[in-house]
């Protein structure tokens, strides 16, 4: 028995075998088949991440924001600039003193005399090169500019346009791009030696590598070498989230292979060394080595040390917490230890690497961000760019915004307003930050505006009052009226006499009665002599005699925008507009009857320097020039002899200016417009709470102007006539210009007894007060957009 059991179980035993063998296959079928099913989802999985990787990497890899520049200085020789405000310019612009001016950005000062090594730049028109430049001021202006170090002399020269604003993407990133030729060659070998020692032999994964940095990890105590490759690492900040968890991992590897497999290394470190983030400014986020350069060192990146390499480059690690700004001492032993590596890697001598130790981290404050704070100029910037660009265009496209705001301008109009405002608040005893002011600087000719301050706090993002304030204009707007009766030669010249005699209207209820600012009826007196003494009642009877509906018609030409109310009281200011569009006024007389809109925009580029939009010089001729040459010399009249008469006591000799004071019921705003032969200026002064302040526009608004117009270099206006226009002597007058020949000098010169003799002196005794508007001001009328048509038949039957 014992024998069978024996038996039946040895026969057993090769059965149970033949069993498993049987099974082998089966289960190597089944994996076999996972196997395959698993290459299939992968080959599938990797067909979708293929796509995307190509559809970021090939299409807009980034969202750039808008740059927007201040118009260049330009030098040549005999501009008239003073040495410091040069100096004050280079500084805004970045620039450092050194004593070698191998690196662009650099300049040197001896006494009057510049060498500048200055920085080339891309505008709208071609590009600007790096020069080396031998300037020499004296007496206030560029006496010789020539070319140092073997440059040729330069006729002329544009420095780069100065930062002054930003419109950043909504998720606030900010980055400079900079090419793959563009990177210094010490910044490339540095990265390796920190990221990625094989970057240019594996294929998006680096075995060896993370073998490699586990075992300097290990030695140095710290991590000190990364084990994901710089391809890992551009998947990870471009494609992926940071979340740590293993499926990340493997999607990260995956999608490095495939970026390795499509695209070139060179085009990789590109797009790594502009998309790295490097630290954060408030809400902005710096991406990039060539913007960090700009924002720690205040320094282009090829102008970078053997330690500020080393310094970028180390921070890759951990931006936040090795901040040099927030945390030097955990950065500059960063620093040294990539020194050590560099060293290790043979990118720098040991020499080297202990001289860049003894350094400090040498952090400036200020680099990449806009120069200054222009809110009020960056408001009407913005809002001509919204009339042909979508918002998210200005967030994203990386346009390069080239605009017409003058530094120089800018910066006398910002130290004027305050230093003047409080001496006006000290001599009338006004609690200090009572009165508010509001300025706009334009440029006769093209129409560019300067300068803009919407109140006396530079910088202030508040409230703009250049833009947004709609004040009455008062005696401003009686240009308006002289210039309408000026266009009808037959009937009305600069001597032609009028009648400043009372008036009596109808305005519903009541009757309408103006006075003069002084109570006075002057009978007959010449046309230019009633503008030159802003009389009312001369003002309405001129007005009312050419119709109210002409002179609206007149300042819709001129530029007013808004609707006007078409009655009696619009000839002595109760139409109400802001400081720019009283500035589009004032601009079309001083051109000389050609209105050109004002604009804050020259030219328009995308990314690349290619010009997207060009914003011309669009000029029309709205009035008759003879006319407004006519207006002009009466208001040059107004500065030396009348209610401005102030302004002309201060003009240096040989500059002559024109301007009208204005100034409203009850003195509630104080305003002056006025121009030079190249710049228009207008200014109002007030209270925010529309209460009275005791200031005309002569002892006001004009003072500010003239505290930052005098302070500028200016054209005196021109004196020759244009065709059409005789000068001649009439009325005990000189140089009188008339339209026509000299026979229009008989027609009529008022009664002479107060205008040239008596009404002069008691001008010039008043000459601080300024006519007042009688009528209130009239209801705020509802403001049209800029760029909108007007309705320029809105007219009365007033005639």
């Amino acid at each position: 028995m014992a024998d069978k059991r024996r038996t039946s179980t040895r026969a057993r035993k090769p059965s149970v075998r033949r069993k498993r063998f049987r099974l082998l296959p089966f289960l190597l079928g089944w994996v076999l088949l996972l196997g395959v099913v698993g290459g299939a989802v992968a080959f599938v999985y990797g067909i979708h991440l293929d796509r995307v990787v190509r559809g970021k990497f090939e299409g807009q890899r980034w969202a750039l924001p808008a740059r927007v520049y201040a118009r260049p200085l330009e030098l040549y020789a005999e501009r008239r600039l003073e040495p410091e405000q040069f100096q004050d310019e280079l500084k805004r612009l970045g620039y450092h003193t050194a004593s070698d001016l191998s690196t662009p950005g650099t300049y040197r000062r001896e006494g009057d005399r510049f060498l500048v090594r200055t920085r080339a730049f891309r505008f709208w028109d071609g590009q600007e090169p790096s020069r080396h430049l031998d300037i020499q001021f004296a007496d206030g202006k560029v006496a010789s500019l020539k070319g140092a170090e073997g440059d040729p002399d330069p006729a002329l020269v544009r420095l780069d346009a100065m930062l002054i604003a930003s419109i950043y993407p909504t998720h606030h990133e900010d980055r400079v791009l900079v090419r793959r030729k563009d990177l210094p060659d010490l910044l490339v070998k540095t990265l390796m030696a920190v990221e990625d020692r094989n970057f240019y032999e594996h294929f998006g994964i680096d075995p060896k590598g993370i073998l490699r940095a586990a075992i300097s990890n290990f030695q140095a105590g710290a991590v000190v070498e990364g084990a994901s490759t710089l391809t890992q690492q551009l998947v990870k900040n471009f494609y992926l989230s940071a979340d740590r968890t293993f499926e990340r991992k493997i999607k990260e590897a995956y999608m490095a292979f495939l970026l390795e497999r499509r695209y070139s290394k060179d085009e990789i470190l590109e797009a790594y060394a502009n998309e790295i983030y490097l630290g954060q400014d408030g809400s902005r986020a710096i991406h990039g080595f060539g913007l960090a350069s700009q924002f720690f060192f205040d320094l282009p990146l090829s102008a970078l040390s053997v330690q500020q390499t080393a310094l970028l480059v180390g921070m890759v690690q951990a931006p936040s917490s090795l901040d040099p700004r927030r945390h030097p001492e955990a950065a500059l032993r960063r620093r040294n230890l990539v020194l050590d590596l560099m060293v290790r890697d043979g990118v720098i001598s040991q020499e080297q690497a202990e001289a860049a130790k003894t350094t400090p981290l040498g952090i400036q404050d200020g680099g990449g961000r806009p120069a200054g704070e222009y809110p009020d100029f960056i408001t009407l910037v913005r809002r001509q760019l919204q009339r042909d660009y979508r918002d998210e265009d200005l967030r994203s496209e990386g346009l390069n915004i080239f605009t017409t705001l003058d530094p120089l301008v800018q910066t006398t109009v910002e130290k004027a307003l305050p230093k003047k405002l409080a001496e006006l608040e000290k001599s009338r005893r006004m609690k200090a930050g009572t009165l508010e002011t509001a300025a706009v600087v334009t440029s006769v000719n093209q129409g560019e505006v300067l300068a803009i301050a919407g109140g006396r706090q530079p910088g202030y993002a508040g409230f703009n009052r250049a833009l947004d304030s709609v004040r009455s204009i008062g005696s401003l707007v009686k240009p308006a009226v002289y210039l309408t009766a000026l266009s009808e030669p037959d009937r009305y010249t600069l001597t032609t006499s009028i009648q400043d005699k009372p008036v009596s209207l109808p305005d519903g209820n009541k009757r309408w009665e103006p006075k003069n600012y002084d109570h006075r009826v002057n009978g007959s007196v010449m046309l230019s002599d009633a503008l030159m003494r802003s009389l009312n009642l001369a003002t309405v009877n001129l007005g009312l005699s050419v119709g109210v509906s002409k002179v609206a018609d007149t300042l819709y030409r001129l530029g007013a925008q808004r609707r006007i109310r078409v009655v009696p009281s619009l000839l002595l200011g109760s139409v109400a507009l802001s400081p720019l569009e009283v500035a589009q006024v004032y601009q079309t007389i001083a051109a000389g009857g050609y209105r050109a809109p004002l604009r804050a925009i020259r030219e328009v580029v995308d990314a690349h320097g290619r010009p997207l939009n060009r914003y011309p010089l669009a000029v029309e001729a709205v009035v008759d020039p003879k006319a407004a040459f006519l207006t002009t010399w009466a208001l040059k009249r107004v500065v030396t002899n009348g209610t401005a008469r102030w302004l002309g006591g201060q003009l240096p000799k040989g500059m002559t200016m024109a301007g009208k004071t204005g100034t409203t019921d009850d003195m509630r705003d104080s305003w002056f417009a006025g121009f030079s032969g190249d710049k228009v200026a207008v200014v109002w002064v007030g209270r925010d709470d529309y209460k009275p302040m005791g200031l005309a526009g002569g002892s006001g608004a004009l003072r500010v102007w003239g505290e930052f117009m005098l302070a500028m270099e200016n054209e005196p206006l021109p004196d020759v006539p244009p065709d059409g226009v005789t000068i001649a002597d009439a009325c005990g007058r000189s140089d009188v210009p008339y339209i026509g020949d000299a026979s229009a000098a008989a027609r009529g010169c008022g009664s002479g007894k107060r205008t040239s003799g008596d009404g002069e002196k008691r001008v010039a005794q008043k000459a601080e007060k300024e006519t007042r508007s009688e009528p209130p001001p009239p209801p705020k009328p509802e403001p049209v957009e800029p760029s909108k048509p007007v309705n320029h038949f809105m007219r009365d039957f007033y005639n």
